[in-house]
C-alpha cells in the first residue's frame, strides 16, 4: 500500500518533462541507442536512487532532494534534508536506499556537513514518509574527522555490501596541508570507510582494536573517489578516483590496504611538479587496476547486468566530467580488456551513471540546468 501511494504521487507531481522530452539517436559499438531526456532543470544533480514503486530520488548539490517520476515529473524539495555547506564542491551529494527499504523506508544521504572547525563529509539517514514529501527521524550516523576549512574533495559515494554494511568514499580535502593525512590512520581523509546502517563499526573491519587508528577505515591512501559500485559477480567494492593532472584510477579496495596517495601517482600536480616521490609505484602500496592519463574526471559508476543491450553485459560504466562522456570498460576479472567512449556528442558533464530496474542506463548531467537522461536501444521502450 505504501509503495502504491508513493507511485501514485510520483505520477502526478509538478513539472512533468515527459510530454516535451527530447530524444537523440546515437550509434555505438554494440547498439544503436536512443537517449531521452527524462527530466530537466535540475541544479547540479549529483546522485540518484531508484524507488521500488517507480521513479527515483535525485539529489541537487545546493541541498535539495527531489522525487522524480518515471515520466519525468519533478517534485518540490523533499523536507527534512540536513543543512549542507554548499560551497565549492560541497553540498548534498549521494543518496542510497536501505537494502530493506520496502520495510523500513530508510534513505541515506551523504553531504558536506558544516561544524566547528569547518566542514567534512557526513552521512545521515531518515525514513521517507509514505507521501514522499518528507524525511522523518533524520540523524547523522557518520561524520568525517576532522572538520577543516576546505571546499574541495568530499568523495561521498554510498554503496551497501551483501552483508548490509555501508561503504562511504571520502576525499582527502585537496589542500597541501590536508592531503598527506590520506596516509594517516587517525583521520578519515582519503579513506574508504565501512559502517553498519546505524553508524556502528563492523567487528571485522581491518583496524578495529589498532591503537591510533580509526575503526571505520577500510582502506586508505585515496585522493577523491566519486564513483563506487559493488561488483555483482564477486560482491567486491570497486571505486573510481580523481587524479590530479593525470592519473584517474579504478581500484578494488581491499581491507587494510594502502592505495598510495599522495606518495605515488600516475599523474602530476596541477602546476606540473611531481606528486610525492615522483614515482608511479612503491612497495606496500597498491597499484590501480586501470588509470586514465589524461583524466576523464571519473564520477559515478555502474556494472551492467541487464539484457536490453546484450553486448554491454558485464561492462563497467564510468561517468566523465572532463571528457564529457561515459566510458564503458569490458572486463576479464579485474583486467580491463577494452574501452569505449560514449555520448561525447551530448557535450555534457556526466556526474552519475546507474542501471535502472528497466534495464536502461540512466545518467545525470552536472550543469546549472542539469538533466536526467535515459539510454535504451533505439526502437524499444
Amino acid at each position: 500500500m505504501r509503495t502504491a501511494v508513493l507511485a501514485a504521487l510520483a505520477a502526478t507531481l509538478m513539472g512533468c518533462a515527459g510530454a516535451g522530452a527530447t530524444e537523440r539517436t546515437i550509434r555505438t559499438e554494440k547498439a544503436t541507442l536512443r537517449v531521452t531526456t527524462v527530466a530537466g532543470g535540475l541544479e547540479h544533480p549529483w546522485g540518484m536512487a531508484f524507488l521500488p514503486g517507480g521513479g527515483m530520488l535525485v539529489t541537487e548539490r545546493p541541498g535539495r532532494l527531489r522525487l522524480v517520476s518515471a515520466a519525468g515529473a519533478v517534485s518540490e524539495p523533499v523536507a527534512g534534508v540536513p543543512r549542507v555547506d554548499a560551497r565549492g564542491q560541497g553540498g548534498l551529494l549521494d543518496v542510497a536506499l536501505d537494502p530493506d527499504f520496502g520495510r523500513n523506508r530508510l534513505v541515506y544521504l551523504s553531504f558536506s556537513e558544516p561544524g566547528e572547525g569547518g566542514n567534512s563529509t557526513a552521512v545521515a539517514r531518515g525514513a521517507l514518509n509514505e507521501d514522499g514529501r518528507s524525511l522523518r527521524d533524520v540523524r547523522v550516523i557518520f561524520s568525517q574527522k576532522p572538520k577543516v576549512q576546505s571546499r574541495l574533495h568530499f568523495g561521498s559515494r554510498l554503496v551497501f555490501d551483501r552483508a548490509g554494511n555501508l561503504f562511504v568514499t571520502l576525499g582527502e580535502r585537496s589542500e597541501p596541508q590536508f592531503r598527506t593525512r590520506a596516509q594517516d590512520l587517525d583521520s578519515h581523509f582519503g579513506k574508504v570507510v565501512r559502517i553498519r546502517p546505524d553508524g556502528s563499526v563492523p567487528k571485522d573491519n581491518p583496524f578495529v582494536g589498532k591503537a591510533g587508528a580509526l575503526p571505520e577505515i577500510w582502506s586508505y591512501g585515496h585522493r577523491n573517489m566519486q564513483g563506487a559500485a559493488l561488483n555483482p559477480a564477486t560482491g567486491a567494492l570497486w571505486t573510481s578516483e580523481h587524479g590530479p593532472r593525470g592519473g584517474d584510477e579504478i581500484n578494488v579496495p581491499q581491507p587494510g590496504r594502502n592505495y598510495g596517495w599522495p606518495v605515488v601517482s600516475y599523474g602530476v600536480n596541477y602546476d606540473g611538479t611531481p606528486v610525492g616521490t615522483g614515482q608511479q609505484k612503491a612497495p606496500g602500496m597498491e597499484d590501480p587496476i586501470y588509470q586514465w592519463t589524461p583524466v576523464i574526471a571519473a564520477s559515478g559508476m555502474a556494472f551492467y547486468t541487464a539484457d536490453a543491450v546484450p553486448g554491454w553485459k558485464g561492462s563497467l560504466f564510468n561517468g566523465g566530467l572532463v571528457c564529457r562522456c561515459v566510458v564503458r570498460l569490458e572486463l576479464d576479472g579485474t583486467r580491463v580488456t577494452h574501452e569505449e567512449r560514449l555520448f561525447g556528442e551530448l557535450g555534457q558533464r556526466i556526474r552519475d551513471v546507474r542501471q535502472g530496474p528497466d534495464g536502461a542506463l540512466y545518467l545525470l548531467t552536472d550543469e546549472d540546468r542539469g538533466e536526467l537522461l535515459r539510454v535504451a536501444p533505439a526502437g524499444r521502450g
